[in-house]
C-alpha cells in the first residue's frame, strides 16, 4: 500500500504513517507557536516533480495548491486535520510575512553564524539545505532594502553569493525534503519563544565579509 501525491509514489505504509505524523506535528508548531502560514508543497524523485510537469522550474520545491495554506495562528487540530488532506506533501514557508530570508553558500554561511555568535548579535533561525545553502532569517523587508545597505556598507561592487528572499517566495522547512536531494536541517532552531527576526543590516556586514573572503 502506498499514497500518490501528483503521481510520484510512496512506499512502506509504516515510513508513510511516522512522516505524517511529524509532518503535522511541524506545521503545528509553525503556525501555532511560531505564528508562521505554511503552504503544502509537491516532492520530487530522481529529478521529477509530482506536479506532472517534465518542465518543472523547481521540482519538489513549490506550492501544491495555494488555496490550501494553513494560516498562521492555526490551531493544533486545524492544522493536524488540514495536513491529512495532503499526505506526503513538503513544508513550504511563505517569505515575505513574517521574515525575509538571507540565502548564502553553506561554508561562508557556517562560518558567519560562528562569528555573530561569538560576536553576540541577535540571531534568528537558521537553516541548511542539502543543495549546500544557509538561509537565515530576518525581518521583513531584507529583500528590497539589500541592494541600498549593500551599497552603504560599501559591497555592492563585490562578487558575492548572497541574496535576498522576499515576499512571492517560499523557503522549503524543516524536516521536510527539498527536492529529492534530503532533508533540511535546522542550524540554529527557532527559539522557545516568538521572538522577532533581527534586522538584516544587523548580519550583513559580517555575512558580506565572510562571503567576500572565501
Amino acid at each position: 500500500m502506498g499514497f500518490t501525491i501528483g503521481g510520484i509514489r510512496e512506499m512502506r505504509s509504516g515510513s508513510r504513517r511516522r512522516g505524517r505524523t511529524a509532518g503535522a506535528a511541524a506545521v503545528a508548531e509553525y503556525t501555532g507557536l511560531r505564528g508562521w502560514a505554511v503552504v503544502p508543497g509537491t516532492r520530487a524523485a530522481a529529478g521529477v516533480c509530482s506536479c506532472g510537469d517534465g518542465g518543472c522550474a523547481a521540482p519538489g520545491a513549490h506550492p501544491l495548491d495555494f488555496s490550501l495554506e494553513v494560516p498562521a495562528g492555526a490551531t493544533l487540530r486545524a492544522a493536524t486535520d488540514a495536513w491529512a488532506e495532503v499526505p506526503g506533501a513538503s513544508l513550504l514557508l511563505p517569505v515575505g510575512r513574517a521574515f525575509d530570508v538571507l540565502d548564502v553558500a553553506e561554508a561562508p554561511g557556517r562560518r558567519a553564524l560562528v562569528r555573530m555568535e561569538r560576536m553576540g548579535l541577535p540571531l534568528g533561525p537558521v537553516t541548511v539545505t542539502p543543495d549546500g545553502r544557509t538561509q537565515f532569517f530576518v525581518a521583513p523587508g531584507a529583500a528590497a532594502q539589500l541592494p541600498g545597505l549593500l551599497y552603504r556598507m560599501g559591497w555592492d561592487d563585490a562578487d558575492l553569493d548572497l541574496r535576498a528572499l522576499g515576499a512571492g517566495t517560499f523557503v522549503t522547512a524543516p524536516p521536510s525534503d527539498l527536492g529529492g536531494l534530503g532533508p533540511v536541517r535546522w542550524l540554529r532552531p527557532p527559539p522557545e519563544s516568538t521572538v522577532a527576526p533581527p534586522h538584516a543590516r544587523l548580519l550583513l556586514g559580517t555575512l558580506a565579509y565572510i562571503c567576500h573572503r572565501l
